[in-house]
């Protein structure tokens, strides 16, 4: 079985830095594209960054030019390095990847990791 494990949230003040990390585990043969989605209290999920495969990103505009998506394909972890943070960026921040294993591609979810930026 495949599972994402989000880890690096916490609290953090207006402006400050946290990087976010999710690892992979289990049959993987193939990680296509991943993902980091945020869901704040009341609000629907949105997709924050994506980075494919050959390592191509594209950001939502709410944070473009703070945030940084990478991925290390040896470790099967995708990160996200978060700059100049703001209180709207306090939310829960899920991982997401499309994973090849046992010649099937299947969509995962980690249980994500809650930042809080105060103010």
């Amino acid at each position: 079985q495949v599972q994402l494990v989000e880890s690096g949230g916490g609290l953090v003040q207006t402006g400050g830095s946290l990087r976010l990390s999710c690892a992979a585990s289990g049959v993987i043969d193939y990680i296509n594209n991943m993902h980091w989605y945020r869901q704040a209290p009341g609000q629907q999920r949105e997709l924050v960054a994506t980075i494919t495969s050959g390592g191509s990103t594209n950001y939502a505009d709410s944070v473009k030019g703070r945030f940084t998506i990478s991925r290390d394909n040896a470790e099967k972890t995708v990160y996200l390095q978060m700059n100049s943070l703001k209180p709207e960026d306090t939310a829960v921040y899920y991982c997401n990847a499309d994973i090849w294993g046992n010649k099937r591609l299947i969509n995962y979810w980690g249980k994500g990791t809650l930042v809080t930026v105060s103010s």
